[in-house]
């Protein structure tokens, strides 16, 4: 095959420029950071590997910068592909695997990041959210190695790791991904550092990080909610309501918003809109503006092979009158939910806005437990529009639009905000609280 004559189709270059544009957006890469590749065939049906090159903007990539390698000699020198092509071929090699990718998951990092004198075996990292526990597993590995960057020692660690997990951490350098297509790769990359912001946060508001790990492997069925929907790899181009265009634009534009805004992770969460006999439904709610997902028009009654997200959606809508449904899975509010006020033994139950926009919006933020009853829940919703399940994520309800229920996960994740950074300051939460809070 001669190399120099390939160009990467539109689809494959489309596929690398809009998941390329989406990692910078999500703040997993710098201007030139990270590589991606996937694997293919040629026109003779050759194994070949497709990776970025070196140095490129993954956030505004050429076709140039799309390199054609062999899928088993590391002839990466001469195409000016990633320093790191050794390693993703190997990576691309393991058993079911077409895709890897390499980022700064920044909030991973720092969360991993440790002062011990080197050489050192690093603490692995337990996740304390459902996305990545369920998703990525009980823990993720992390290594240190001498030369961080491209070098033997990580050929030899980074497939060996990702045989077994989703992802893997090399200490200071960041996070390696694999998956059955570039956008489960990405997935599982947006979740790791998803993961590392819930426990960054937690850790900011003095939760005892420690001793929820270890209930989280203790019984995780009671520590978290249903677990979430496992990631499809086929569908995302499905549209059941392409007439419905003034709808849809809300679908879109509600979805490049909660992934932008960093309100759930990429292709996590789902929204609905309730119709007479159906729900308009999009059950990758967090959708990069050029990646998309799904848009489902389903049965409004209820079906036994609905997945529990979903089931939950038409519970809601059978119960009340909202038009509107929206869970997502925001890093800040499950911190947020183990908050304890200093001295207290338990978490409160409730986060109290102590920012003039959120005070005037919401009198609290009711918090219940992963367990907690359908009718609970459905109820809370009806009196407070939005509530934080802890282990289980935010559920958000309205009258009208998407646009007014992406409100309250947005204004939530705000309100956390402001808490998060006064307590780090040392300021007494209690007493900046509203004093109509104390009647809840």
């Amino acid at each position: 095959m001669n190399h120099r004559t390939w160009k990467a189709s539109d689809q494959v270059l489309r596929l690398f420029q809009s998941i390329g544009r989406a990692s910078l957006l999500y703040d997993i890469q710098d201007s030139h950071s990270g590589n991606m590749a996937i694997r293919a065939k040629d026109e003779g049906g050759q194994d070949l590997i497709m990776i970025t090159a070196t140095g490129s903007q993954k956030g505004d990539l050429e076709p140039d910068q799309i390199c054609f390698l062999s899928a088993t000699d590391t002839d990466y020198g001469y195409y000016k592909a990633s320093s790191e092509t050794d390693i993703h071929q190997r990576i691309l090699n393991i058993e079911g695997v077409s895709a890897s990718f390499h980022a700064h998951t920044k909030d991973l990092m720092i969360v991993t990041l440790d002062d011990a004198d080197k050489p050192n075996r690093p603490a692995e990292f337990v996740p304390i959210d459902p996305l990545g526990f369920y998703h990525l597993g009980d823990h993720i590995h992390v290594d240190w190695v001498a030369v961080p960057s491209g070098s033997a020692e990580m050929a030899e660690i980074i497939p060996a790791r990702l045989a077994g997990h989703p992802v893997t951490v090399i200490q200071t350098h960041g996070t390696f991904a694999r998956g059955r297509t570039l956008k489960e790769a990405f997935f599982h990359l947006c979740l790791a550092n998803n993961a590392g912001a819930v426990v960054r946060t937690a850790r900011t508001l003095d939760v005892d990080v420690e001793g929820l790990r270890k209930k989280t492997k203790a019984g995780a069925a009671e520590f978290f909610a249903f677990p979430p929907d496992k990631f499809a790899i086929e569908g995302d181009e499905m549209n059941h309501f392409p007439e419905e265009t003034e709808i849809l634009r809300e679908f879109r534009k509600a979805g490049a918003r909660i992934f932008e805004s960093r309100l759930s992770p990429f292709h996590t969460g789902s929204m609905s809109v309730r119709g007479v006999n159906e729900l308009l439904y999009a059950p990758k709610a967090s959708m990069p503006r050029e990646v998309g997902g799904p848009m489902l028009k389903m049965a409004l009654r209820p079906d036994a092979a609905d997945s529990p997200e979903l089931a939950f959606h038409k519970a809601i809508y059978a119960e009340t009158d909202f038009q509107t449904v929206l869970h997502c899975y925001l890093p800040e509010a499950e911190a947020h939910s183990h908050f304890r006020y200093p001295g207290e033994e338990a978490p409160p139950g409730r986060i109290v806005p102590i920012d003039a926009e959120g005070s005037f919006l919401y009198l609290v933020i009711p918090v219940v437990p992963p367990l907690a009853d359908k009718a609970t829940l459905i109820r809370l919703l009806h009196d407070y529009k939005v509530v934080v399940v802890r282990g289980g994520g935010v559920w958000a309800v309205g009258q009208q639009s998407l646009s007014e229920v992406l409100h309250h996960p947005s204004s939530l994740r705000e309100i956390c905000l402001y808490r998060a950074g006064a307590y780090e300051r040392g300021l007494d939460l209690r007493k900046m609280e509203p004093k109509k809070a104390e009647k809840w």
